[in-house]
């Protein structure tokens, strides 16, 4: 594809804040741009990816396709980029913006279990919602006229 893409997000699936934005980017994922690793999981080895499982856990790192490891909000721009809301994150690459927003990341992500522990209704409701939408898609396509997202393949 190019240089960064496919990009390998390296992301701990046990944060129910990362977890919730992981959902939504492998959601929007339709052109295969991003590959999803879970540092969580049992037997995960951080060697191959050039980094410890602390730093990892400090901040979410990524591979790109060129095999660079990156880190932080550089991460999460590329992302959103990869799904087609490059806009979200473009604006904390601007120089005014740029050291403000990694700094606000590098705060969140200290503090990202506490925040996941709190927000949990939330986010267990925003899951749910999603699971829903989801449920209501797939029984509107019922009989295969619509592809995997959801959309309605029949002839117009």
């Amino acid at each position: 594809m190019s240089a960064v893409y496919p990009l390998t997000l390296l992301y701990d699936a046990g944060c129910a804040v990362c977890s919730l934005e992981m959902d939504h980017l492998r959601s929007r994922n339709h052109e295969g741009k991003l590959q999803f690793v879970d540092i969580a999981a049992p037997g995960f080895d951080p060697a191959p990816y050039g980094a410890t499982l602390a730093a990892m856990n400090a901040e979410i790192h990524a591979r790109r396709a060129d095999g660079q490891v990156i880190s932080g909000v550089q991460v999460l721009r590329l992302a959103y980029e990869a799904v087609g809301l490059g806009w979200v994150f473009r604006p904390t690459a601007w120089a005014p913006l740029r050291a403000l927003s990694e700094a606000g990341y590098r705060a969140f992500a200290r503090h990202r279990q506490p925040i996941s522990r709190a927000a949990a209704p939330l986010i267990n409701a925003i899951r749910e919602c999603r699971a829903r939408r989801m449920a209501r898609r797939m029984r509107e396509c019922a009989g295969g006229a619509c592809d995997a997202a959801g959309n309605d393949r029949r002839p117009s």
